[in-house]
């Protein structure tokens, strides 16, 4: 049998790691032949292809990024995107596609799974941690591990200026980031966005730590919303899944916090950098066991399915109950966390 392999979406640290897996084990214990498709979901449909072998994944265990490429191609609107897909796997000889991505990539593969028979095995990748038929996605502990040690750092420097510092992270819909990092780092205002923010209260915040001569730390998710506005946005351009694409909150909350209080605030978009590097020893662990578990799927036949991660077990779920809703978090969590506000 040949396989085929693509990463969709953002590059996440473990990707690598879950490509190895899929190859050693599927090479070694099943006799498979594999190819990897460039760049995301634009590799099927354009028919571009690497080879992948034992010697091409030797040694990509603790290296970031992805070896495959990826992308925001989304094939389904694309012109006879499933047409030229399903063309090109029967051109190849590709017999299975294990897709690892979060909800768009996933989205596509379970459409492809359900409505035009394409055997496809997922592999639920974000560091946003968002997708909810999984307890964790890997790549989540080094985005917040990054995450962390950034605002250990940022204390400091806090402190030793009198300033407030807003530390924006990802999290679109979701602020799983922002709330482990934020209660991790020891952060005095978290915002998320599950939970629209009153400005005046995280400004009520800012000023009980000033009083206690304390300079305060905020992090928000890049998704927060306040009470009286929408998403702020510094470009309002969309990918090809029609998502805005995020950044400014961080920048436009420091703002009103100095306008309102008169404390200097200033403000740190972690960005990238939450995705890039090497990941943590968790996600290595995660997104190993994920990607022999998926090759364990595709030689079972068992298509249509994620693999995904319960307790300490790994399980499969159809790729549509994967994809249907996203993980949020839980107002109880939130207003758990909230005693260390202010």
């Amino acid at each position: 049998m040949r396989v085929g392999v693509l990463t969709g979406g953002g590059d996440c640290p473990g990707l690598n790691a879950v490509i190895r897996a899929i190859v050693r084990k599927g090479v070694q214990e099943y006799g498979y032949d594999f190819v990897g498709f460039r760049d995301g979901w634009r590799g099927p449909l354009e028919g571009d292809t690497v080879r992948l072998d034992i010697p091409a994944v030797r040694g990509t265990l603790p290296r970031g990024g992805t070896i495959l490429g990826s992308s925001r191609t989304n094939p389904l609107k694309a012109e006879n995107g499933i047409r030229r897909i399903k063309d090109n796997l029967v051109k190849l000889d590709v017999q299975a596609l294990i897709a690892i991505g979060g909800e768009d990539t996933l989205g596509v593969a379970a459409r492809l799974s359900d409505e035009y028979a394409v055997p496809c095995v997922g592999v639920p990748k974000t560091i946003d941690n968002d997708l909810s038929a999984t307890d964790y996605t890997f790549g989540f502990d080094t985005a917040v591990n990054i995450a962390t040690e950034a605002i250990d750092r940022l204390h400091t420097t806090a402190e030793s200026h009198m300033r407030v510092l807003v530390v924006e992270v990802m999290g679109r819909h979701a602020g799983w980031i922002a709330i482990h990092s934020g209660l991790a780092g020891g952060a005095n205002v978290i915002l998320i966005p599950e939970q629209r923010f009153d400005v005046e209260q995280v400004c009520a915040w800012v000023t009980s730590r000033f009083r206690a001569s304390y300079a305060p730390i905020v992090v928000v998710a890049e998704g927060a919303m306040p009470k009286d506005g929408d998403v702020v946005l510094k470009d309002g351009s969309l990918d090809s899944f029609g998502h805005v694409r995020l950044s400014g909150v961080g920048e436009w909350l420091a703002k009103e916090i100095e306008s309102r209080t008169g404390k200097e605030a200033r403000t740190t978009v972690l960005g990238h950098v939450q995705r890039g590097g090497t990941p943590s020893a968790f996600d290595r662990w995660l997104a190993t066991r994920f990607g022999l578990h998926a090759i364990e799927c595709v030689h079972d036949g068992d298509f249509g399915k994620m693999v995904a991660l319960r307790a300490t077990d790994i399980v499969r779920v159809p790729l549509a109950e994967a994809t249907a809703k996203l993980k949020t978090v839980d107002p109880k969590l939130y207003q758990e966390v909230g005693v260390f506000f202010g």
